[in-house]
């Protein structure tokens, strides 16, 4: 959960790692500030994320070196979980990445392993807030980012996105049944 206690530590955290010089078109790339929220988050337990955030150690320590060099986060080992429609959701990104960054391949493969999560998708990805995760899908992803013209929950959206992909008629995102937020997601659209 994100609560006010944890706002200080967290905002020293990602300050900390804005304030470090990243590699050479890193330093421009718009995924940096997000990717220094997630990272933020999972060191201070926020979200689903296990330590390599889902991309391996390799690749996880690569990104962490090209974002933010020098920097060492000591980040929370939570353990993976598996997600059955791991590569369908990740194709469904794949799909519709805007191909304009490298960092594109990392955050679809953050943004699938965070899908596993039992909260709301941003909270699963450890940002502060929905708005984080809705500018990762305007950067990421612009052609599934507009194409929710109501406003879904973003897990709800990419698992209806699958769904549809898939032929299924039915189709709730995992863990939607012991959600607080069930009513909100699951009634009218807007």
């Amino acid at each position: 959960m994100n609560g006010p206690d944890r706002l200080p530590t967290r905002a020293m955290l990602f300050a900390g790692l804005l304030a470090t010089p990243a590699v050479g078109a890193a330093a421009c790339d718009p995924n940096r500030p997000l990717l220094a929220s997630i990272v933020a988050g999972q060191a201070d337990g926020a979200g689903c994320l296990p330590a390599d955030l889902g991309l391996g150690e390799a690749r996880c320590t690569a990104m962490l070196a090209v974002f933010f060099p020098g920097q060492t986060v000591d980040r929370r080992n939570t353990p993976a979980v598996d997600l059955p429609e791991f590569e369908e959701l990740q194709r469904l990104l794949l799909d519709h990445r805007a191909g304009l960054h490298e960092s594109e391949l990392w955050v679809v493969d953050i943004l699938t392993t965070a899908c596993v999560g039992m909260d709301h998708l941003w909270q699963d990805l450890g940002f502060t807030g929905r708005d984080e995760l809705t500018r990762l899908m305007q950067v990421n992803f612009p052609t599934l980012a507009a194409a929710n013209t109501g406003d879904m929950k973003w897990k709800k959206f990419l698992y209806r996105q699958f769904c549809s992909r898939e032929g299924i008629y039915v189709c709730p995102a995992p863990s939607c049944g012991v959600c607080k937020d069930y009513a909100k997601c699951f009634g009218p659209e807007n």
